[in-house]
């Protein structure tokens, strides 16, 4: 019998002052057997940093909610769809091949991919110069060290703030705190 998915609640508060957005979410993440808690946590980092593209984006008509994720790798594992379906952004995180980064930069308006474990430099070294054709893909780097700080925060009903200002990210709860800066690479 197969293992099944364990189910996180979020409540996430963004509060994203570069770009003028301020909402609530309430999310559900079903981490997959096989996702760490780290893993998990990023891809809830990667929806506050994009969340502001429900406006700017979509002015406020779209949805943007978490992908299938590892239980299938043709689905994102964050996305923001307008209402008529069409796929705005495309979010991964880890260190996918470049085959279904390409395929998704095809699916969707922007991709954005972030990077976040020990491995990701070498991983970024060996895929540079097989993503420089994509203009709408966006490869960021999220500091490794940070990665385990965020799987602490994890729990099953998380009542959580994200603030984005000046390019960083503090994301918290009523304990504690993990402030991040992602880095550039494309």
């Amino acid at each position: 019998m197969a293992i099944k998915s364990t189910i996180f609640k979020v409540n996430l508060q963004v509060a994203d002052i570069d770009h003028g957005y301020y909402a609530d979410h309430a999310l559900t993440l079903a981490r997959h057997p096989s996702e760490t808690d780290e893993r998990m946590m990023v891809r809830l980092v990667a929806l506050a940093l994009n969340a502001h593209h429900l406006q700017t984006t979509c002015g406020g008509d779209g949805t943007l909610a978490f992908g299938a994720g590892l239980s299938d790798p043709d689905d994102p594992d964050v996305w923001l769809r307008d209402f008529t379906g069409r796929t705005r952004l495309w979010v991964e995180v880890g260190q996918p091949e470049d085959k279904p980064l390409l395929k998704a930069c095809a699916k969707a308006d922007q991709v954005v991919l972030y990077a976040f474990s020990h491995a990701a430099d070498v991983w970024w070294k060996g895929m540079a110069n097989k993503l420089t054709r994509p203009q709408n893909l966006a490869v960021w780097r999220i500091p490794s060290e940070v990665a385990p700080q965020l799987a602490a925060l994890a729990e099953r009903s998380m009542q959580l703030q994200a603030t984005v200002q000046e390019g960083a990210l503090t994301l918290g709860n009523a304990r504690d705190a993990v402030t991040l800066e992602c880095v550039r690479w494309k």
